[in-house]
């Protein structure tokens, strides 16, 4: 008997790593609204039917301070990292936090005012951009140990997109009309810290999303439109397939299959539909207050 208990507590942890590891699958796409994360297989998905296969709800979560609730009613960002093990989420209702998807629980909380986007720096470190609030309008670095705690800080209005560009190592952010580049400094110590290096003004205003597409590109979303950026070239062009799209959310594209992937606001700020081109659907989540799509890659 006893030899059976122990052969069972080993098949569920087995079981439990592997759902950890499995369940976000290389293409399947993280979405996030409300106070709900989903993840769908966009491959068994089409107009009629969304395969959910993971569903998170911030009243599931264990190890979070029950005063962080009303602080994660309308998330807005929600990027798989860590071997698509983890997700990084942000609420521009106040805070910003990292989800393990095996066991939903909470392993990083930090209030972070109006935050609109995040993204995994080395060492375990992680960037917030703050939108439009009287304690916003910035970037603040953390460490995913350390909760609450901010390394530093710097201005930036209207604060919507942070991407961490392992190529040139460095750190690029989106504001309301400008796109900057940051590098790291002191990384090694325990009092780390950002300069920044570059500027660039947006020829549109509002910019929504930042996402890199690879080492020399980055696409912006904005108020009309969305842009491509060269980094080597450091200019703007315009992006085909969204050219005068307006209020486009966030947006994925990957070249090598001409894929493009896509939320952009028809409710006010909000959508319940997810747009794919190569191949075309639409995914719909109806009746929830959807913002971002991303895609585990």
């Amino acid at each position: 008997m006893k030899r059976i208990c122990i052969l069972l507590i080993l098949l569920f942890i087995a079981f439990n790593n592997s759902f950890g590891q499995q369940v976000l699958k290389k293409g399947f796409l993280v979405a996030c609204g409300d106070d709900k994360l989903f993840i769908i297989d966009p491959n068994k998905s089409n107009n009629n039917h969304t395969e959910i296969i993971w569903k998170w709800v911030v009243s599931e979560a264990k190890s979070l301070p029950a005063e962080y609730i009303p602080l994660l009613k309308s998330l807005d960002e929600c990027k798989p990292v860590m071997g698509n093990k983890k997700i990084l989420v942000n609420s521009s209702s106040g805070a910003t936090i990292l989800v393990d998807i095996a066991s939903k629980d909470v392993e990083f909380y930090a209030k972070t005012p109006m935050s609109h986007s995040v993204d995994l720096l080395p060492k375990n470190r992680i960037v917030v951009a703050n939108s439009t609030h009287p304690k916003g309008n910035s970037i603040e670095l953390y460490d995913l140990n350390k909760n609450e705690k901010v390394l530093f800080t710097d201005s930036l209005y209207s604060g919507h997109g942070v991407v961490w560009n392992p190529k040139d190592n460095l750190l690029y952010v989106l504001g309301y009309q400008l796109l900057k580049t940051y590098s790291l400094i002191n990384w090694d110590t325990e009092n780390p810290s950002l300069k920044l290096e570059s500027s660039w003004r947006i020829s549109d205003k509002s910019g929504h999303d930042l996402f890199r597409i690879d080492a020399d590109n980055f696409l912006i979303s904005t108020h009309n439109s969305v842009f491509l950026f060269n980094t080597s070239i450091k200019s703007f062009t315009d992006f085909t397939l969204l050219k005068g799209k307006k209020d486009v959310k966030s947006v994925n594209y990957y070249p090598k299959n001409n894929s493009l992937i896509y939320t952009i606001a028809e409710e006010s700020w909000w959508t319940e539909n997810i747009y794919m081109v190569n191949p075309n659907k639409t995914i719909k989540l109806p009746n929830l207050k959807l913002y971002k799509v991303r895609k585990a890659i």
